[in-house]
């Protein structure tokens, strides 16, 4: 089989989000081939380059999304009225103009959810808008010069103050509109690439998206022009982060920006075969943004287990006065409300000390480590057992490879108790290798956290430190009860977050996928013979085609290309192809 993997600021660059899973992926399903098409975030993440690849990444293809190349595409007339008639369309929808749905509380866009004839007239525009755009950029060889352009504003300004536009939309203000085109033209970039032909995507058997937003933008296009299915995972979904990352933007550009990411994950959602959720948490989020349940399975990623191996089976090795903390260091993790309960926590018990271990996240990362070192200082003063010995601080700052900590195993081993105080999280990593390691841990309520934890772990609200303190010592204060929830949360991660899990369900449902919209070309090789064992066997897997299945049977002969025509396989391309 043949999947396309499509990615955002994420694998194979060596800083990119969900790398992890991602390279765990590729390499576990080795009897497969990947061709991984991935939109960059930075000129640092470009520069710092790629994890080694697996053999059987067969090509990689990339694309800036942080820079704008100019095109040189001139539209025509004619051209330049249909971009002005999809562009406002796409606006009006977002904008809530016209036959379009005002957003619901919250900023979400009531069509988000699919249900109703309006909001389903309103998903429609929305697509039809889309592909449009799409259609004339893959006829002219680009539409990014457009989607900068005046033009582009003035249409989404007539959009805004159009009769029926919801609240918001109407005071939008220059500069806003300048921003929220900006984000649209951004997030819509990959309409504009070639990576929708045969010897492309048209190419492969499935198209995975690693992540919502941009990243399935590629997928909805190659089903679009060619029929491949499409499969969606999300670890977290965009429009929750745009919500947690955008609380100070002007009314306008967030309300119209969550309209487009809830429009764009409504259609991925859609028109997806399988999505899938990383935990129950993104799972809700997904189901609010329109996706059909049947077609919702929660797979967690999976950790490798050995590296952790030696540290689980020997609970004993941990200092019983130490409290780790192990991740990177941003404001979301909230060390300070950490360091107050520390605090509070040596007030009942005085030997007790905290290593925080991990990297800063960026410059802002850096800046609030900077503050929680300054912070650690006056919460502890360097403390001295006599008159004649150097003064210590109970708190540590350290990072993962000194010769102390070699490794994220030996991290967690240092501690007898590990503890996570974020105020916003995902899927919890790193309360899944502490419990890996066979250590109890005190968490925050966010996130993923009780639905990993399962009750082998003390849970207390965010940003409370006295609970936090509270939790901290009933476990630094009883080894017996610390040993049985160790024990517990270590059996708990092997039986489900193990990596050979996450690739037994991902291996499943791409032959799932696969057997309901079976391949119907034929593979050539360089020699232009058909190339021996191409088709997957499941693709011949009998398939009862039903009006009650639409989707099924228009299995993979796109709008611009007869079933059966010959696709030539590509050949490996280590070095990367920039469009």
């Amino acid at each position: 089989m043949r999947i396309g993997l499509l990615t955002e600021g994420g694998y194979p660059y060596v800083s990119g989000d969900a790398r992890l899973w991602c390279d765990r992926l590729v390499r576990g399903l080795a009897q497969h081939e990947f061709d991984v098409y991935a939109l960059s975030r930075s000129e640092h993440q470009e520069d710092e380059g790629w994890v080694p690849l697996s053999p059987n990444v067969r090509r990689v293809r990339t694309t800036p999304l942080w820079t704008a190349e100019d095109d040189e595409v001139v539209l025509g007339r004619r051209a330049r009225r249909r971009f002005t008639e999809h562009f406002g369309e796409l606006a009006a929808v977002l904008c809530g103009g016209p036959g379009g749905a005002s957003p619901a509380a919250g900023g979400v866009p009531n069509s988000a959810g699919l249900s109703g004839s309006a909001p389903t007239l309103e998903a429609d525009r929305f697509a039809n808008a889309l592909y449009g755009l799409a259609e004339l950029a893959r006829e002219e060889g680009g539409l990014a010069g457009a989607l900068r352009s005046e033009a582009a504003v003035r249409t989404l300004e007539r959009a805004c103050r159009a009769p029926g536009a919801h609240r918001a939309a109407r005071e939008a203000r220059v500069p806003d509109l300048l921003t929220v085109t900006a984000h649209l033209e951004r997030a819509l970039r990959p309409l504009s690439l070639d990576w929708y032909e045969d010897d492309g995507l048209g190419a492969v058997d499935l198209c995975h998206a690693a992540s919502g937003g941009t990243a399935v933008l590629p997928g909805l296009l190659a089903r679009h022009f060619t029929g491949v299915p499409l499969m969606v995972t999300e670890y977290g979904v965009r429009l929750r982060t745009h919500y947690l990352t955008a609380p100070d933007a002007p009314p306008a550009v967030r309300s119209l920006l969550a309209a487009f990411q809830g429009r764009l994950a409504a259609e991925a959602y859609g028109r997806a075969e399988v999505v899938t959720a990383g935990n129950t948490h993104t799972r809700r989020w997904q189901e609010r943004c329109g996706a059909d349940r049947q077609k919702l399975r929660t797979v967690y990623p999976g950790m490798e287990a050995r590296p952790f191996a030696e540290v689980g089976e020997s609970p004993d090795c941990a200092d019983p006065d130490t409290l780790v903390w192990v991740g990177r260091v941003e404001p979301a993790k909230d060390l300070v409300s950490l360091l107050h309960a520390v605090a509070e926590v040596r007030k009942q018990e005085p030997r007790t000390r905290l290593r925080v271990v991990g990297a800063p996240a960026g410059p802002e990362g850096a800046a609030y480590l900077g503050h929680c070192r300054t912070l650690a200082a006056q919460l502890f003063p360097d403390e001295a057992e006599g008159p004649h010995a150097d003064g210590d601080n109970p708190v540590s700052f350290e990072e993962i490879g000194g010769p102390e900590l070699p490794s994220v195993a030996d991290a967690h081993a240092s501690g007898a108790v590990t503890v996570l105080s974020s105020v916003v999280e995902g899927f919890p990593v790193g309360l899944v290798e502490a419990m890996l390691c066979g250590r109890a841990t005190v968490s925050t309520d966010v996130g993923a956290v009780v639905e990993v934890i399962g009750g082998t772990g003390l849970v207390v609200p965010p940003r409370n430190p006295r609970a936090l303190a509270d939790a901290c010592v009933a476990l630094l204060r009883d080894p017996q009860r610390r040993a049985r929830l160790g024990a517990a949360a270590r059996a708990r991660a092997l039986e489900l977050f193990t990596v050979e899990q996450s690739i037994e369900a991902f291996h499943g449902i791409y032959l799932e996928i696969v057997s309901h919209a079976p391949v119907r070309r034929v593979l050539l090789d360089g020699a232009g013979a058909p190339l021996p064992f191409a088709v997957p066997a499941e693709a011949h897997v009998p398939v009862r085609w039903t009006a009650a299945s639409p989707r099924l049977t228009a299995a993979r002969s796109g709008p611009d290309r007869p079933a059966g025509r010959p696709v030539r396989a590509t050949t490996p391309a280590p070095a990367p192809e920039s469009a």
